[in-house]
């Protein structure tokens, strides 16, 4: 897969793409459905996806709480995976912010990245003050010469799938329900950091990894699968997980502490990818370092349990 990430410097190879235009944060099934109309809508062409980088939201309002159900590289594999050839992942500025909907149509779509056919969901905004429409977009590529299909919303319980709903689902500890409408479990990727080895200490080595920047799924235990993606123990393993601050040590930065089962190994440096696939329970703490190693024996014990059942 191709990344471009500017509009203004394009070579050959990389114009006349049929591409998904959105944000496309977890890349959910309203989003796959999105790039499967764009896969069909231009047979032959190379088939692409147009986003944005930082998130306009981050851009508008970098100090908001975080809210990213994907960094930029996990949403890249994800979409690599989805067989997407062209990921347009355009710088988001402040030139870039202050187009206009026909000025992005014009400049951006026809002239910049010279388009084939572009497909949006209905929900669609762009343009300065988000004022453009689905149907606004149409009517420039009439004019500017690229089709424009446009996506209907995908629904999931009577509601809209959407990002805002999966992230809901992840911070009431629903991960099979957030599975549901992403199409894949919530997963949560990065290099393992080192740690205080209290897990270690405790019997339960764990590989540590931030969560700095991604919405905070419910603090608690999970029942994990896990790929290591890279390094001499590339492949996948079941686990338990806990995502919180670790109350029994009062730390205050939230993070996520995997422990893979059957295992032996150094993990330091290594890029996990951790699927959230059941809630266990939330954050807890113990009389006791006793008590403590007891019920994350049990932890282990339910995990194991709930994974053999996949």
């Amino acid at each position: 897969m191709r990344i471009v990430r500017d509009y203004e410097f394009v070579e050959d190879q990389d114009r006349g793409a049929t591409v998904a235009i959105g944000n496309f944060d977890g890349v959910h099934l309203g989003h796959q459905s999105v790039i499967e109309l764009a896969r069909q809508a231009a047979p032959g062409a190379p088939l692409g996806v147009m986003t944005f980088e930082p998130h306009p939201r981050e851009y508008f309002a970098p100090d908001a709480p975080a809210f990213r159900l994907m960094r930029a590289e996990t949403r890249a594999h994800r979409l690599e995976k989805l067989g997407v050839e062209r990921l347009y992942e355009l710088n988001f500025n402040t030139a870039l912010s202050r187009l206009t909907p026909e000025e992005f149509a014009r400049d951006v779509i026809s002239e910049g990245l010279g388009l084939r056919h572009v497909v949006v969901g209905a929900d669609f905004c762009f343009g300065k003050g988000r004022s453009g429409t689905p149907e606004d977009l149409q009517r420039f590529g009439a004019a500017y010469g690229f089709g424009v299909t446009i996506a209907p919303l995908m629904e999931y319980s009577e509601h809209a799938v959407s990002s805002t709903a999966i992230r809901n689902a992840l911070s009431e500890g629903r991960p099979a329900d957030a599975k549901a409408m992403l199409g894949h479990w919530h997963r949560i990727e990065g290099t393992v950091i080192g740690g205080e080895q209290r897990g270690r200490e405790l019997g339960f080595p764990t590989a540590n990894m931030s969560i700095d920047g991604l919405h905070q799924p419910r603090f608690g235990v999970y029942a994990v699968l896990v790929d290591v993606l890279d390094g001499p123990h590339a492949g996948g393993y079941l686990g338990a997980a806990s995502i919180g601050v670790r109350p029994m040590f009062d730390g205050e930065v939230p993070n996520i502490e995997t422990f893979l089962f059957d295992f032996s190994g150094d993990l330091y440096g290594a890029t996990l990818s951790v699927g959230l696939i059941a809630f266990l329970r939330p954050e807890m703490t113990f009389d006791g370092l006793d008590a403590l190693i007891a019920q994350m024996d049990a932890d282990c014990a339910e995990a194991r349990d709930i994974l053999a059942a996949l």
